[in-house]
C-alpha cells in the first residue's frame, strides 16, 4: 500500500555537478539529459549548469572544474634550482678565464706567451670572461631591455671569440710560410692582419645585429598556449630570420678557424698552437650543432637553460683547449718557458713570435 502511494520521480537524469554541464539527448524528453565535462579551460560552479564559463586568460580551471585558479608563471628564475645552478657554474667559470689572463699579464715577456700575438690572446681572454657573464642575462624574468641584450651581446661577443681564434690560426700560418726566404709574407706578419681580422669579423656581426634591432627587435611575450595552465614567460626574437642569420654567420667564421686550423695542425711543434685551436673548434662546432635540436626541441626554461649551457660549455672548450696547455708550461714546466728550449724542439722558433 505504501509503494502505490509514494510519487513518481518526474526526471529520469541526477542533477549535473559543479564541472559539469547538461546535454539535452535528441528524441527524449526534456528532463532527460547527459552530463558533460566541462572543456580545457571552462569550468562551472553550479549544480545543473546549462554552460560551462570561460576562465580569464590568465586563470585555468582546477582540477574538478568548479573554480579557475592563477596560472603558474615560468621563466628561469635566480630562485630556481636550476637557475641557481647555472648562475653559480657561470660565475666560476667566468673566474678562470680572469685567473689566466692574471698569469698570461704578470709572465707577459715569456716566450710561451709573446708567442703568436700576446695581445690577440689577452682580447681572447676578455672576450671568454664576457661569454661566461652574458649567459647571467638569461637567468631572470625576461623584460624586453634583457630580450634585445642577449642575444646582441651573445652573438658580437661570441664573434669577436672566434675571429680571435681565427686571428690566431692565420698568424700560424703566415710565421711559418714566413720563414721561407724567397716568401713575401713577411710583409703581412705582425699586428696588423690579425688586428684587422677582428675587427672586420666584429663588425659585420655587429651590423647583423643592428639591423635586426631596428627592424624586428626581440621582445618579452606571455605564452599562455605552449603548456596548460603555466603562462611562460618568453623572449620572442622578433625575426627569426635574423636570429638564424648572427648564428650562421658565426658557424660561418666557426667553420672556416676550423678548416684552417686543421689543414695547418702538422707545422713544426713551436707551432703546434694550431693543433690546440683544431681541437677547440671541433668541441665548439660540436656544441652548437648539438644545441639546434636541443633547442628546437624544448620549451619554456628548459629552452634558455640550453642556451646557457651552450654558452659555457663551447667557452670552455676554447678556454682549456687553447690556454690550459699554456699555463701548465708557465707554472708546471717553467724550463720550457724559453727561447732556447722552443727554437730547439720547434726549428721554426722566430716565426712564430711577436
Amino acid at each position: 500500500m505504501t509503494e502505490a502511494k509514494a510519487v513518481p520521480k518526474s526526471h529520469c537524469s541526477d542533477s549535473c555537478l559543479p564541472g559539469f554541464r547538461k546535454a539535452s539527448q535528441q528524441g527524449r524528453p526534456i528532463c532527460c539529459f547527459l552530463c558533460i565535462p566541462c572543456s580545457e579551460g571552462e569550468i562551472s560552479n553550479q549544480t545543473d549548469s546549462t554552460d560551462c564559463l570561460q576562465c580569464l586568460s590568465d586563470f585555468w580551471p582546477n582540477e574538478q572544474r568548479d573554480t579557475c585558479i592563477k596560472k603558474t608563471v615560468e621563466f628561469l628564475s635566480f630562485k630556481d634550482p636550476l637557475g641557481m645552478a647555472l648562475a653559480f657554474i657561470t660565475t666560476f667559470c667566468a673566474l678562470l678565464p680572469t685567473s689566466i689572463l692574471t698569469i698570461f699579464l704578470k709572465y707577459r715577456d715569456t716566450p710561451v706567451v709573446k708567442a703568436n700575438n700576446r695581445d690577440i690572446s689577452y682580447l681572447l681572454l676578455l672576450a671568454l670572461i664576457l661569454c661566461f657573464l652574458c649567459s647571467l642575462i638569461f637567468i631572470g624574468q625576461p623584460t624586453t631591455v634583457t630580450c634585445m641584450l642577449r642575444q646582441v651581446a651573445f652573438g658580437i661577443i661570441f664573434v669577436l671569440c672566434i675571429s680571435c681564434v681565427l686571428a690566431k690560426t692565420v698568424m700560424v700560418v703566415l710565421a711559418f710560410k714566413a720563414t721561407n726566404p724567397n716568401s713575401n709574407l713577411k710583409n703581412w706578419v705582425g699586428s696588423r692582419l690579425p688586428n684587422s681580422i677582428v675587427v672586420i669579423s666584429t663588425v659585420i656581426q655587429g651590423f647583423v645585429c643592428i639591423t635586426w634591432l631596428i627592424s624586428s627587435p626581440p621582445f618579452a611575450e606571455r605564452n599562455m598556449k605552449s603548456q596548460m595552465g603555466k603562462i611562460i614567460i618568453q623572449c620572442n626574437e622578433g625575426s627569426p630570420v635574423a636570429f638564424w642569420c648572427m648564428l650562421g654567420y658565426m658557424g660561418l667564421l666557426s667553420s672556416v678557424s676550423f678548416i684552417v686550423a686543421f689543414l695547418s695542425r702538422n707545422l713544426p711543434d713551436s707551432f703546434n698552437e694550431a693543433k690546440f685551436i683544431t681541437f677547440s673548434m671541433i668541441v665548439f662546432v660540436s656544441v652548437w650543432f648539438s644545441f639546434i635540436p636541443a633547442y628546437l626541441s624544448t620549451q619554456g626554461k628548459f629552452m634558455v637553460a640550453v642556451e646557457i649551457f651552450a654558452i659555457f660549455s663551447s667557452s670552455a672548450g676554447l678556454l682549456a683547449c687553447i690556454f690550459f696547455p699554456k699555463c701548465y708550461i708557465i707554472l708546471l714546466k717553467p724550463h720550457q718557458n724559453t727561447k732556447e728550449y722552443l727554437m730547439g724542439k720547434g726549428k721554426a722558433g722566430e716565426g712564430n713570435r711577436k
